[in-house]
């Protein structure tokens, strides 16, 4: 029998992942992506241990990717009036002794070169600079119409593409994407010598997160004017105009050295779109930032989206075995069962990021006092810390 042919919308990040799962269990996906080449852009990623669960499903991946353990979490405030340690966390680390899954940190470049090359391994096709313009749903199958001309019938389409997906537009409609009022610049920074040897990620107020041995990528999240989501690293005199004004170069606790050697400096808006009753329609379902897009401010982004791919991976097996006809009964009830299980936890998890984001960035010395305070408590309260993370 001919395998199942899947259409997977995006090569980023999920995409790959969610090719890989189905690929395990005799679909035929393809992998279609707007951009030309693989992407360097992005910063740094935390893939936590939920994240790896997902990814340890694929044989040898988590063994081979270039990222560097986080068995810490450090927060310190700088604010004269009540500067020091906020809390140390250590979860990580029991995590990964008790159960052999922590949390890496690695460079997004580098994660999804990885997977890409999992991909191919595994036999997957991937069709680069494959803009998707429209889809057309019929009992059977699902037509896809793509910028460059081409055109691709497939059973059932999963949409992976991002904050900007055109497979979402497809299927609802048109949206405002909504600025939330912050902004973040990161880039990558030789690791202060406080931190090297250490399995150490630092919250400053902005991020510093280990991605190699001698390595951090930074992020500096600020309430300011509207920046377009480019993902383009700025230009030399941009970035040396943001490293010497940003007051947080003179910060302490390495986080002023990691601006100040700041490269590869990228900045971009945050934004939210509106929180989708399903995520599916007919023969199509949406994943990852595509249904649920998500400020940094948990690092759950990517987790989320993997979590989404082994959840979809596993209940179309139970719903529509790729040995069988698949019918849009079939995927149909394996994508509700979908929705059932992952909006619940994204919508607090995307809600718990932006509350993150701004509770972090606060002005005047009561509203600083205040957050700090309230971290305090927070760190110190591992059950709190639970709750409040979802975790």
């Amino acid at each position: 029998m001919t395998p199942v042919r899947v259409g997977i919308i995006g090569g980023g990040i999920v995409g790959p992942v969610a090719a890989i799962l189905l690929k395990q269990q005799g679909y035929d996906p393809v992998i279609f992506e707007r951009n030309d080449t693989r992407s360097e852009a992005g910063i740094g990623l935390g893939i936590q241990r939920n994240g790896l669960l997902v990814l340890q499903r694929i044989p040898g991946l988590v063994e081979s990717l270039a990222g560097h353990t986080l068995d810490y979490f450090h927060f310190y405030s700088t604010l004269a009036e009540d500067s020091g340690v906020l809390g140390q966390l250590d979860g990580p680390k029991r995590r990964r002794e008790q159960t052999g899954v922590g949390t890496i940190g690695i460079r997004r470049s580098v994660l999804q070169l990885a997977l890409i090359s999992a991909a191919e391994r595994a036999g997957v096709e991937i069709r680069w600079g494959h803009h998707l313009n429209t889809l057309e749903q019929t009992e059977d199958g699902v037509t896809l119409s793509f910028a460059n001309g081409a055109r691709e019938t497939v059973s059932f389409v999963v949409g992976c593409d991002g904050l900007h997906s055109d497979t979402r537009k497809a299927l609802f409609g048109e949206e405002r994407a909504d600025y939330t009022g912050l902004t973040q610049t990161g880039g990558f920074a030789p690791m202060p010598e406080q931190y090297r040897g250490t399995s150490t990620a630092i919250s400053v107020f902005g991020d510093g997160l280990p991605v190699d041995e001698t390595t951090m990528s930074w992020a500096v999240t600020a309430r300011e004017p509207e920046a377009k989501e480019t993902w383009r690293a700025m230009d030399d005199a941009a970035a040396e105009d943001f490293k010497r004004a940003s007051p947080v170069a003179q910060w302490d606790h390495g986080a002023g050295e990691l601006v100040r050697n700041g490269v590869n400096v990228t900045k971009y808006g945050l934004y939210d779109r509106p929180e989708l009753p399903t995520w599916h329609k007919g023969r199509v379902v949406l994943i990852g930032d595509a249904a649920h897009p998500t400020s940094p401010h948990l690092g759950q982004g990517a987790n989320q989206a993997f979590e989404d791919a082994g959840a979809l991976a596993d209940l179309l097996a139970a719903h529509a075995p790729a040995a069988e006809p698949t019918t849009t009964a079939a995927l149909e009830a394996a994508f509700q069962e979908l929705e059932a299980a992952r909006i619940p936890r994204t919508t607090f998890l995307v809600k718990r990021a932006r509350e993150q984001g701004e509770t972090r960035v606060v002005h005047g010395v009561p509203a600083c006092v205040e957050r700090n305070e309230f971290y305090r408590k927070l760190l110190a309260d591992e059950a709190l810390m639970r709750q409040w993370f979802a975790a």
